[in-house]
């Protein structure tokens, strides 16, 4: 017979079962289970605690239909259990049925520790403003908030913060509840101070003041202290007070000493980082995969291969059959290492050996084989991947269109969107370059569009992007209105509209938004550079070329590289000042390489220059043999001269050594279709009515003063056949098919790979006169705006 004391015997023993099985916790739900069962067999009804433990080994044991089907058998859930359950959906990343659970709870039942629970959950799942609205909640409901309250708050603001007077505003709560001399609660209030420094939006220099006041006047300071106070420095850029505060304690803080390894390289002080690494294992401060992750993406981005190797080795001596969250984070970062140091196949190899692999494990390996431009392996490593996320997608968008596959890049874009993945920005800007290679306005405008209506037109990937296409597409007027108008802009952005104006010719332009630049205090890089020494090129500014040059080691601490040198060669030697030109080659710190050469055999064509163009060949010929470019210059610098037995001897040169040259090849979008042409084109479907239509033309422009120039063909023949080899240029193909198809009124926008031709560039002034018409055309290098018989370039190209 049941009696109230052998039911109060029962519930004591499987109590005490009970306890036992939390105690074991890790493999508590197969120690707990037959308990239950046997409570089932026996006939006990569990109450109360017995439930409420049950509920939260099932919980912890990540059994939640159990514990839910208990909460459920239960008529009236105590609050207890309903804390645990919240708690428990939390862990698992539910917060709907979390908030249902809180939300169907009366508000007569809540206590605080229910609320700290839901708080928590808010906080842990990254929901920063609901978990702040509800501590608000608890407030005006009368319930009093504990250390435990504001350390998950904090937790939670620190997520959001972006203003000094949120952390205020908390900091103020803190010191009236009493709980201000609480160390997890400091912790946290320092952790939201720090990190709101660091948000883009916080202006005042006082928070990380605030942080180390908070610091200084704690009455005890543990592990997390000092570790929070300086990583703050570190996310903050103040290394050296960062290294002050690691130097001023005798804890070994291995989350702080990460941080400090991962501030320097994040700031490309690589041998601080490497210092610091060696000091963290001369006072013996335990590695961890962070440590080995850190030095080893050190060693990618500084090219140190040896180095890395030798760290490769060390974390296989140092650390025996790793875990496999040790093992994954730091293999990862190896296949990183690997293939940014051109091993590829290593890289591949410690991809294949890895016992788990992860989704990042797949990308990483898939952004080797682009950047080293294995295209083939990528896309078939791609359809292998048994997993792809949104960064898959862009690594393949991304990679084809900074290589010039722009179509494919496309395809693989409306892909991703056909398989059910929604586009980002970062996909949105691979997009958008891919547009800007093919120069299909029409289609950047609708990615434009689908920018806006996915709300992304404050993004910078997206922004920077979009100035890009358009200036490149030849609407340089959209690109500026689009920069004025973004909501926030970097170097990129600046650089991008340097570049633009000074690749449409607007050379004054550009210098002027470079010292607009200066003036926002935006240090200018060494793409900043590259970009208005250019400009100054296009636009034969030398003197303000020169004075950006000579600034750049002089004012900003930026040492000129060989692309930067290359760039104010081609200024001197565009302006034809090639003794000025030699004495900065003289002046260099190295040899001078291929651009170099290149540059000075450009001008050389231009001012027809033999002599000094014949030097710049040879040296050519010994860097580059195989590029079709020299031997092209050379051979046109002869024909231009007449010298038609040496041009032979350069193209006979070319063919013995198997040199090809490029053809040129113009092209233009007439009606969602993109129409290319070669010289003397034979092809296109439409051919015989462009010559009959070019013909017509010519005729009109010659009776306004155009005369063809037949020193730019480049084959001794007769004059007769000269005039006609001019009318069969690919640009002026493409003109002449964009004056048949496109409304009239509209602007003709054509593409070309290579330099324009000079009389194509003479006829195309005359053109846009007797059409009434503007011709852009983008050639290799630059922009040629063609309306009313002038061109933008001012005849200086």
């Amino acid at each position: 017979m049941t009696t109230p004391d052998s039911i109060r015997t029962a519930a004591n023993r499987y109590g005490s079962l009970l306890q036992i099985c939390c105690l074991q916790s890790p493999i508590s739900y197969s120690l707990a289970r037959p308990v239950h069962a046997h409570m089932i067999a026996s006939g006990f009804q569990p109450r109360g605690h017995i439930l409420n433990r049950l509920i939260d080994i099932y919980s912890k044991s990540s059994k939640l239909n159990y514990a839910r089907y208990l909460f459920d058998e239960i008529p009236q859930p105590d609050i207890v259990a309903r804390t645990t359950l919240i708690a428990a959906y939390s862990a698992a990343g539910d917060l709907k049925l979390s908030r249902k659970i809180f939300s169907d709870t009366p508000l007569g039942m809540r206590d605080s520790v229910f609320y700290n629970a839901m708080i928590t959950a808010y906080s842990h799942n990254h929901d920063g403003h609901a978990a702040i609205e509800l501590f608000c909640d608890m407030q005006r409901d009368n319930f009093r908030p504990d250390n435990y309250t504001f350390t998950s708050v904090l937790g939670a603001l620190a997520l959001v913060a972006e203003k000094e007077k949120h952390c205020q505003q908390l900091h103020c709560a803190v010191v009236k509840s009493g709980t201000g001399f609480v160390t997890s609660v400091l912790n946290a209030l320092i952790s939201s101070y720090v990190k709101c420094a660091a948000s883009p939006s916080a202006q005042s220099s006082s928070l990380m003041a605030e942080a180390r006041k908070l610091f200084d006047e704690m009455p005890n300071r543990d592990e997390l202290s000092w570790t929070t106070i300086i990583t703050g420095y570190v996310k903050n850029n103040d290394l050296d007070a960062a290294k002050e505060f690691l130097n001023g304690t005798s804890k070994k803080l291995g989350v702080a000493w990460n941080a400090m390894i991962s501030g320097y390289a994040h700031r490309g002080l690589y041998l601080e980082a490497f210092e610091m690494f060696r000091k963290m294992i001369m006072s013996k401060i335990q590695l961890d995969e962070f440590t080995f992750t850190s030095v080893i993406s050190v060693c990618a981005n500084a090219g140190c291969f040896r180095l890395g190797k030798e760290m490769h080795a060390y974390f296989l001596k140092t650390v025996a059959n790793p875990a496999p969250d040790v093992a994954m984070p730091v293999n990862n970062a190896l296949i990183t290492f690997y293939w940014k140091c051109g091993k590829v196949d290593i890289a591949q190899e410690i991809f294949n050996k890895m016992p788990e692999r992860d989704l990042v494990s797949w990308n990483i390996i898939l952004s080797g084989y682009v950047n080293v431009r294995c295209m083939d392996e990528a896309k078939s490593f791609f359809n292998e991947m048994p997993e792809k996320n949104i960064l898959s997608w862009i690594i393949m968008i991304s990679g084809l269109a900074q290589i010039g596959f722009a179509e494919e890049a496309l395809k693989f874009f409306n892909r991703m969107k056909l398989q059910g993945f929604e586009p980002c920005d970062y996909a949105f800007a691979g997009a958008i370059i891919s547009c800007s290679v093919l120069g299909s306005l029409k289609h950047g405008r609708q990615l434009h569009a689908q920018v806006v209506r996915y709300g992304y037109e404050s993004s910078l990937s997206a922004g920077n992007a979009l100035i890009t296409m358009y200036a490149r597409c030849g609407v340089v007027d959209a690109a500026h209105c689009l920069f004025i108008n973004m909501p926030c802009v970097d170097a990129i952005s600046w650089n991008a509209m340097i570049a633009a104006l000074g690749q449409h010719g607007q050379g004054t332009q550009a210098i002027e938004l470079f010292e607009e630049m200066l003036k926002e205090g935006i240090l200018p890089d060494r793409i900043s550079f590259l970009t208005v020494i250019s400009a100054c090129s296009h636009a034969g500014l030398v003197k303000e070329g020169r004075k950006y040059f000579d600034s750049m080691h002089n004012v900003y601490g930026v040492n000129p590289d060989e692309e930067h040198y290359a760039r104010i060669i081609d200024l001197l030697c565009r302006a034809g000042k090639f003794s000025e030109a030699k004495e900065v080659m003289e002046s260099m710190p190295f040899e001078p390489g291929a651009p170099i050469w290149e540059a000075l055999l450009a001008g050389c064509r231009i001012h027809g220059n033999i002599d000094l163009g014949i030097e710049a060949a040879e040296r050519l010929f010994e860097l580059k043999p195989q590029h079709d470019g020299t031997y092209v210059l050379l051979s046109n610098m002869y024909a231009v001269a007449g010298q038609w037995n040496d041009m032979a001897k350069v193209r006979k040169l070319m063919r013995d050594r198997g040199v090809k040259k490029e053809p040129g090849c113009s092209w233009i979008e007439v009606e969602n279709k993109v129409h290319s042409f070669l010289v003397g084109d034979a092809n296109h479907p439409e051919v015989r009515q462009i010559y009959n239509y070019l013909e017509q033309l010519v005729l009109e422009m010659r009776k306004i003063g155009y005369v063809p120039d037949t020193k730019y063909v480049l084959h001794d023949v007769e004059s007769d056949l000269k005039e006609h080899e001019l009318s069969t240029h690919s640009e002026k193909l493409a003109v002449a098919y964009g004056f048949m198809k496109l409304p009239h009124g509209a602007t003709v926008r054509v593409f070309k790979n290579l330099r324009i031709c000079g009389d194509c560039h003479n006829a195309f002034k005359f053109m846009s006169k007797v059409v009434g018409r503007e011709i852009i055309v983008r050639d290799g290098k630059r922009f040629h705006h063609f309306r009313d018989g002038k061109c933008s370039c001012g005849d200086y190209w």
